[in-house]
């Protein structure tokens, strides 16, 4: 096969969007269709014996998530690239995608010819993400327009420790602190984030940088 000829595998769940893509792909002469699988399972059986170049992943699948599949595609073969073809349209779903090794994220109401740009990206070795993901992306979360809120240095030590997955007593005989005393500094953090629980403060945390 010659080197610029690409081999791409599909892994979505509905024969309709298969199909689409296949169609979408007709045009491409230098893109080989190898496979469409409707489960991580068969994909993985497959990738085991066929190499190949690209796989247009779903998230959404009847046997496992798509981001761990992601992680176990990569681990498998490192030189497949992952190009994600979803219809979630979250900002932490992509990131944690591109996190798990995914070369790119693509909306399923992409066109014929920013599939076939995104698949030649990726084989330049560039990350390749539809119109609307890049709109997506480009658009502040109302986490990152929070103001960041002033913590003191105990409250930062704590915070990271917290992010560490430390309880209140393990926190207390790190610090040398009373358990009372790091419970008052984890509500202190909680109404400085203005949040309800630790997941959510976390989560704010990462994104503004401060863990």
């Amino acid at each position: 096969m010659p080197d610029n000829k690409i081999t791409l595998a599909i892994v979505d769940d509905h024969p309709i969007v298969q199909e689409g893509l296949q169609k979408l792909l007709a045009g491409a002469t230098n893109i080989t269709i190898t496979g469409c699988f409707t489960t991580g399972a068969d994909f993985i059986d497959f990738l085991k014996k066929h190499p190949l170049n690209i796989v247009l992943l779903d998230i959404s699948l009847p046997d496992v998530n798509g981001i761990d599949l992601c992680r176990e595609i990569k681990k498998l073969s490192p030189a497949t690239s992952v190009l994600a073809l979803s219809n979630h349209n979250e900002r932490s779903i992509i990131f944690q995608m591109l996190q798990n090794g995914a070369t790119g994220y693509l909306l399923k109401n992409i066109s014929g010819e920013e599939l076939i740009t995104c698949i030649n990206e990726t084989m330049k070795g560039e990350f390749a993400f539809s119109n609307a993901v890049k709109e997506i992306l480009a658009r502040p979360s109302a986490n990152e327009l929070r103001e960041i809120p002033k913590l003191t240095k105990r409250e930062k030590e704590i915070l990271l420790l917290i992010a560490d997955g430390m309880t209140t007593s393990d926190i207390a005989g790190a610090l040398h602190l009373s358990p009372l005393t790091v419970e008052t500094h984890r509500k202190s953090l909680l109404q400085k984030f203005e949040v309800k629980n630790v997941a959510a403060m976390i989560k704010i945390a990462t994104e503004q940088r401060l863990i």
